[in-house]
């Protein structure tokens, strides 16, 4: 998952909640709740299809499709072999070099169509250090009860599992009122070459999707409990900003007061004391208000209406504090990068850092920008952007029918569990999507310990054997709930 080039964790506030890890089976489900499409199939038949889960997801995590440079093309050739043998449609396009974008159709068959969802996935993934791994990056050992391999959280699984979905629905000859579409794109973790292209020069395939199911949302498992079920239906978009302060050089020797550290120190005193606005967003207002009954009773309050509650100075200031709760509510500012003189003893005419600003949907990145430089109010100092290319933020509403399916689904696989929106951090390419007319959301069929989805873009990146046997009966029951003819 990139912004562009890297994934940022969502931290989400949720304390404990009660939920035990079920998986519903044939003849389980009470009168009230309506049965699941996965329940009606033969145990035999589920049982065929975790284990090619199984065997197809080490087979994919062993094509290494490290970015840079990619070479998805590999991938794309993985996926295509398949659908050949199941007879189901689809179409490869070799976009640059070693790049490739794969696209798959089930077409709807019922007279009355509505409009198709797309299962979106990206083939690339993270580079990795070999040496700090407990097994190769791609053997797709399984040590324990795991499957290592780079791609098993970002997101090679949730590919997986969408193929899967595919064949199940093909083989199983589910009638469709929607046209279920596969798209496999390149370059998601450096620049999303491979989404646009296909946006740019394959706009018909996408065929006016009403939804789009990507990568995000979080699961999160602690033990035989699952706590919540997380649905990413916003983020925020990166405005990188490049700081550089200009003075008088010198040698290091004679002081100089009022050179380009100096000035560069002084400036980044002022955008680290800065405190954007606050701001409430319907979907952060949404998901702090479902969190509340899960809090301790004065924060329970304080989410219940947040609007009210930030009025009280006392609690803007733990906002502030809040790692989890400040990036919900503001456009956030981190300092990365510096740089200056080679040598310890030159003062420099020059010296720079770099800002990672991340604003919320909606928000306006000149004003913001601008904002800033009164901020720093230094002649001498400028700030910009580092790429004139800019993604204004946007988000999807949760009163549509595909959360509504993940809401109902999830609760008869996790009962209790709340399913709560999320607005993450990060960027994900469903900002390229959204403004299409799709609702896209990031939703993942498998579950997760804090320690697993930690390893995602890190060492010794793993999923459970057992998720990947049984996690793509989720997906499966979400999208034939969606697009599952009457």
């Amino acid at each position: 998952m990139s912004q562009p080039s890297e994934r940022l964790y969502p931290i989400v506030l949720f304390l404990t909640l009660v939920s035990t890890l079920s998986w519903p089976q044939a003849g389980l489900q009470g009168d009230r709740k309506p049965a699941l499409a996965s329940a009606k199939i033969a145990s035999d038949r589920l049982k065929q299809y975790s284990d090619l889960a199984l065997e197809w997801e080490q087979e994919y995590l062993r094509i290494d499709t490290t970015n840079p440079p990619g070479n998805e093309a590999r991938a794309a050739a993985f996926f295509k072999k398949i659908f050949d043998q199941e007879g189901i449609e689809n179409r490869v396009f070799d976009y640059a070099p070693g790049r490739a974008d794969l696209w798959a159709r089930i077409p709807h068959t019922t007279a009355e169509t509505m409009r198709p969802i797309i299962l979106l996935n990206h083939m690339d993934v993270v580079t990795s250090e070999a040496s700090h791994w407990k097994v190769p990056p791609f053997s797709a050992a399984i040590v324990g009860d795991s499957i290592y391999g780079r791609g098993a959280q970002d997101m090679k699984s949730e590919g997986l599992a969408q193929l899967v979905v595919m064949v199940m629905l093909k083989r199983e000859q589910v009638p469709l009122e929607r046209d279920l579409i596969f798209l496999a794109v390149s370059d998601e973790e450096t620049a999303g070459t491979g989404t646009d292209w296909m946006i740019t020069n394959q706009r018909g395939l996408l065929g006016n999707a009403e939804f789009l199911i990507n990568e995000g949302g979080e699961n999160l498992r602690e033990g035989e409990r699952v706590k919540y079920v997380g649905v990413d239906v916003g983020e925020k978009t990166p405005l990188w900003l490049h700081v550089v302060a200009h003075g008088r050089a010198g040698h290091g020797s004679e002081p100089i007061a009022d050179s380009a550290p100096n000035r560069l120190v002084q400036a980044l005193n002022r955008i680290i004391a800065y405190r954007p606005p606050l701001k409430v967003l319907p979907v952060v207002e949404e998901f702090l208000r479902d969190m509340a009954p899960y809090e301790p009773p004065a924060r329970a309050r304080q989410f219940r209406n947040v609007r009210e509650a930030l009025r009280d100075k006392k609690f803007q200031e733990e906002v502030g504090r809040d790692q989890s709760l400040n990036y919900l509510l503001r456009n956030t500012i981190s300092l990365t990068m510096l740089g200056g003189s080679e040598q310890t003893n030159v003062i420099p005419p020059e010296t720079w850092a770099n800002l990672d600003v991340r604003l919320l949907p909606g928000e306006d990145p000149k004003e913001f920008l601008e904002s800033i430089r009164r901020v720093v109010n230094d002649p001498s100092v400028t700030v910009e952007p580092q790429s004139r290319e800019f993604r204004v933020a946007n988000y999807s509403p949760t009163n549509t029918a595909l959360y509504d399916a993940i809401r109902q689904v999830s609760a008869q696989y996790f009962p209790g569990t709340p399913v709560v929106p999320r607005l993450t951090s990060g960027y994900t390419e469903n900002q390229r999507y959204r403004p299409l007319g799709m609702n896209a959301y990031g939703f993942c069929p498998y579950t997760a310990t804090e320690a697993e989805g930690s390893t995602e873009h890190g060492n010794d990146e793993r999923i459970r054997v057992e998720e990947v046997r049984r996690g793509f009966r989720l997906l499966y029951d979400v999208v034939t709930m969606v697009a599952g003819g009457k």
